[in-house]
């Protein structure tokens, strides 16, 4: 399974880690940690070194109940600083966290690789057909509602099942688009409870029935704090443990705060296979 980013072909056989820059004040874990240039560089720096393939950047908090903001707002806190690590790092390969169209053009136009959509194109009815003529990968979500109301919307017949069927219904509407290149996000902790998180960690291996490269986005997350009775800053050895987990059950793509300890995950769950 291959990803065409900016011309360069990624290979998702082999598991890859992507980073992520919040530039959001409210983030749940690492909200207002990078408060200017100096401060971002550093954190791309050390996230590139310690063997991210990829760099999320996102500027609108999608915890749940996290306060709304305009999209004028959001281009104006995420452009910037997508120029800034492109000016310094301009090999970086970026992916843009935005449920917005616009967002998602400025952005791939100022040379970031790919756009990182919670909604799965289901916010803004422009997003599949700007991604197809963007020509950049596509990572779509699994979520109902929004970040303001996602925990209300928490009831399934079938969570699995039902997550199938959304990504299916989706994939198809990106292909009928004209997106080449599509990944799949289940959605860990969005409009899911914390024993439906883990019965979706549980089942991850039916995932396989999409064909399409699965990233995993469960770094510091409440399903790990919440459960250890401890707090996201304290949650490093749960998130280790249960990527691992990920791995072994298919995952293509680890989404984390902490690259480093994502990569060895990666290199002893290489280990085994071998």
């Amino acid at each position: 399974m291959t990803i065409n980013c900016k011309g360069k072909l990624i290979d998702l056989a082999s598991p890859k880690v992507m980073g992520i820059l919040n530039i959001t004040p409210d983030s749940f874990y690492d909200g207002g940690a990078h408060k200017n240039e100096v401060e971002v560089l550093n954190h791309v720096e050390r996230m590139l070194s310690e063997g991210a393939t990829f760099i999320d950047v996102g500027a609108y908090s999608s915890r749940p109940n996290a306060d709304h903001i305009s999209e004028i707002d959001e281009l104006k806190r995420i452009l910037p600083i997508v120029k800034l690590i492109l000016k310094e790092f301009p090999e970086t390969l970026l992916s843009i966290d935005t449920f917005r169209s616009e967002i998602a053009k400025q952005c791939i136009e100022a040379g970031a690789c790919m756009i990182n959509d919670i909604s799965a194109g289901k916010l803004d009815e422009h997003m599949l057909q700007t991604i197809a003529d963007l020509h950049v990968p596509y990572l779509m979500m699994h979520m109902r509602g929004t970040p303001q109301n996602m925990q209300q919307q928490t009831e399934y017949d079938n969570l699995l099942k039902d997550i199938l069927f959304y990504f299916s219904e989706r994939i198809a509407a990106a292909k009928a688009a004209g997106i080449i290149d599509i990944m799949v996000d289940p959605g860990f902790g969005f409009a899911k409870t914390l024993e439906q998180n883990f019965e979706l960690l549980n089942k991850l291996e039916l995932f396989k029935i999409i064909e399409k490269p699965l990233l995993i986005g469960i770094s510091r997350k409440s399903m790990i704090y919440k459960t250890l009775e401890t707090s996201a800053k304290e949650a490093l050895n749960g998130t280790s443990v249960l990527n691992t987990i990920a791995l072994q059950k298919g995952a293509s793509i680890l989404r984390v705060h902490d690259v480093k300890e994502a990569m060895e995950c990666i290199t002893l769950v290489k280990s085994l296979s071998r």
